[in-house]
């Protein structure tokens, strides 16, 4: 992945410790990715193109971290043209009624070995619902500009079909999808906007 390689030019630590501040996330070296099932065959694979976030993090007592993501649901992308108008139109995303979809962590578990559980809620469309990440930590350090940065790797699991993203256990009306679970990955690389506040 991109931030991989990134993340090698940096002068870098895997301290925890160092991470402390406030940080936006930057879409140009983050990726946020999602697969669903496809007629119960194999896995849809996509991304989404057009986000941002915030990450108070806090080096000292790292369960005290908080997190927060907006994503803009018309940037569903998944390289076919007709297949990403259906998911963004009122069968699924809905993308025209409701342009966002939003995490915000509500608790922060550290599970050790630099891996974190944000506990938190994912609004899509007009439902709120309780959603688990898992979070691993990549490291901080400085970048070739100077910019203080911190890099994480995210992973999640929901229902869709608890968020209304279609309820047949069939394909849905639009043909392309069938089964209950939407897999969503994270690369995150965020720069620092303030050194001194944690969350």
């Amino acid at each position: 992945m991109f931030l991989h390689r990134h993340r090698a030019a940096l002068h870098s630590t895997d301290s925890y410790a160092a991470a402390t501040g406030v940080y936006t996330i930057d879409p140009t070296h983050s990726t946020i990715g999602f697969s669903v099932r496809h007629a119960a065959l194999s896995d849809v694979h996509g991304t989404f193109d057009r986000f941002e976030g915030l990450l108070k993090l806090d080096g000292s007592a790292p369960v005290r971290s908080e997190a927060y993501l907006s994503v803009q649901t018309d940037s569903l992308d998944t390289a076919v043209r007709e297949r990403d108008a259906r998911l963004r139109g009122p069968g699924f995303l809905d993308s025209a009624t409701y342009p966002l979809m939003v995490f915000g962590s509500t608790r922060t578990v550290s599970l050790g070995g630099g891996a974190f559980r944000l506990a938190g809620t994912l609004r899509v469309k007009d439902l709120e619902l309780p959603l688990d990440v898992d979070v691993v930590f990549g490291g901080v350090g400085e970048d070739a500009q100077g910019q203080h940065r911190v890099h994480f790797s995210a992973s999640a699991v929901l229902r869709r079909w608890d968020w209304g993203l279609s309820r047949s256990t069939a394909p849905d009306a639009s043909g392309v999808l069938g089964g209950d679970g939407m897999a969503l990955t994270l690369d995150v690389s965020a720069v620092r906007v303030d050194h001194d506040a944690a969350a």
